[in-house]
């Protein structure tokens, strides 16, 4: 059974990895964290891929998932700008207990892109949950996720559990450092760009550019609304803290399957002065910012976020069905 490292004091926020190698492993140690804080009455959230909650209940047996919350992180996850705000809530929800919670951002067939962009969920967390008294435990397999993404699980968790041992990681960094390094150049795309240079006045503009020309895409009509949506309010952004100015770009690319990518980018000479902006839902009577970016999170497939020297960064993803 997995528990809780003896180092973790009251009130303690506990974020440890658990390197597995087989689904016998995975089950073991997951079902152990599991059964022990139901065991201690402790409010439980599983938020794993749909194959890993299917074998996790079959391991606890008729009537042992009770008491559980469980989510599928492919859905939940597949943007994974979205993970940190349900696992927040779910804490929230359960005030003066002590959460214990199993999230799983990554796994094998995740994009580079999507991988970067958890991997920054996985630093991010704790920032977000620093002093909270809640255990966010991570599965990893060891076995079919690349080095260097294992190598960022050591770096994101100052707890490792490999083999039924805890230990301290000797990799741990803090998340600004970790979001520093992620925040690397993005790829340029391939084939033609539509762009577009806006300033103050030109919102309307960007809306009706953008409208044009998602109507020259795959997308379905709801699709193309969100994704509008989501730019409208990118590129709002920027004209009140990026400068008052920006540059629209927007492509199509190849998706999973047969499947196409509506892909819009949003630069311009701002900072993101908060790396947790639009990643807790933003109560309506709020003063502060991060409703746009809670926003854009919400509507699009996947949102990759640059934050560097030259401006800030985002890329907007729509997938086809």
């Amino acid at each position: 059974m997995i528990t809780v490292p003896a180092s973790a004091g009251p009130g303690a926020f506990v974020h440890p990895a658990l390197f597995y190698r087989d689904l016998t492993e995975y089950v073991a140690g997951v079902g152990g964290f599991v059964r022990g804080a139901l065991a201690a009455d402790e409010p439980v959230l599983v938020a794993v891929p749909g194959p890993h909650a299917d074998a996790l209940r079959e391991s606890l047996g008729a009537g042992g998932g009770a008491g559980i919350t469980w989510t599928d992180m492919t859905e939940l996850g597949r943007n994974p700008g979205r993970i940190l705000a349900a696992l927040q809530e779910f804490a929230d929800r359960n005030a003066g207990r002590a959460a214990r919670i199993v999230g799983e951002p990554v796994w094998p067939g995740r994009s580079p892109a999507e991988v970067v962009e958890a991997t920054r969920h996985e630093a991010l967390i704790n920032t977000a949950f620093a002093g909270r008294p809640a255990t966010v435990l991570c599965p990893y397999d060891v076995v079919g996720l690349a080095p260097a993404v294992v190598g960022d699980a050591r770096r994101t968790h100052p707890v490792l559990i490999e083999h039924g041992r805890h230990l301290p990681s000797t990799a741990y960094t803090d998340a600004a450092r970790v979001t520093a390094d992620l925040d690397r150049p993005l790829p340029e795309p391939d084939g033609p760009v539509a762009r577009l240079a806006y300033t103050h006045g030109g919102l309307a503009e960007v809306r009706e550019y953008a409208e044009n020309w998602a109507r020259g895409t795959a997308l379905t009509p709801a699709r193309r609304s969100d994704l509008i949506m989501a730019i409208s309010e990118a590129a709002a952004n920027s004209l009140a803290h990026g400068g008052g100015k920006g540059t629209l770009r927007l492509w199509t690319a190849a998706g999973p399957g047969a499947g196409v990518v509506a892909v819009a980018e949003i630069h311009d000479g701002g900072r993101l002065a908060d790396p947790l902006a639009g990643r807790r839902r933003p109560s309506l009577a709020s003063a502060h910012g991060g409703r746009g970016l809670w926003m854009i999170h919400q509507l699009c497939d996947l949102v990759e976020v640059r934050a560097a020297a030259s401006g800030f960064t985002l890329r907007l993803h729509a997938a086809t069905p």
